[in-house]
């Protein structure tokens, strides 16, 4: 089984400035904060967490646009965050973004090969 998908919605809690790697792909890095309900075990569960995220290309370009507190839905898989650590960071693959940005108000979708 090669399953790793993961979508997650919440608001940017930290977005740093869009960089190049040497090949000129734009990357960007992120912390995702996630706030929700969900049930296990028939319980209602209150849910809070925080991940590091990056998009790479169109989406990196597109996200860097978004200020922190912009809600954001994304989607993508789960990686190391080297090979040398254990910690996980979720690589964007799309990005729909509802809220302000530095042009106004949006509700767009944003795809690339993140």
């Amino acid at each position: 089984m090669e399953s790793n998908q993961v979508e997650l919605s919440g608001e940017l809690a930290d977005i740093e400035p869009l960089r190049y790697t040497p090949a000129g792909i734009p990357l960007l890095s992120f912390r995702l904060a996630h706030r929700s309900r969900q049930v296990e075990a028939g319980f209602k569960r209150q849910v809070e967490c925080e991940i590091a995220g990056v998009a790479m290309a169109e989406v990196a370009v597109a996200m860097s646009r978004l200020r922190v507190g912009s809600p954001v839905r994304v989607s993508g898989f789960l990686n190391r965050k080297n090979r040398m650590s254990s910690q996980l960071v979720l690589h964007v693959s799309k990005a729909d973004s509802f809220g302000d940005t530095d042009h106004g108000k949006t509700d767009r979708k944003v795809e690339g090969q993140g």
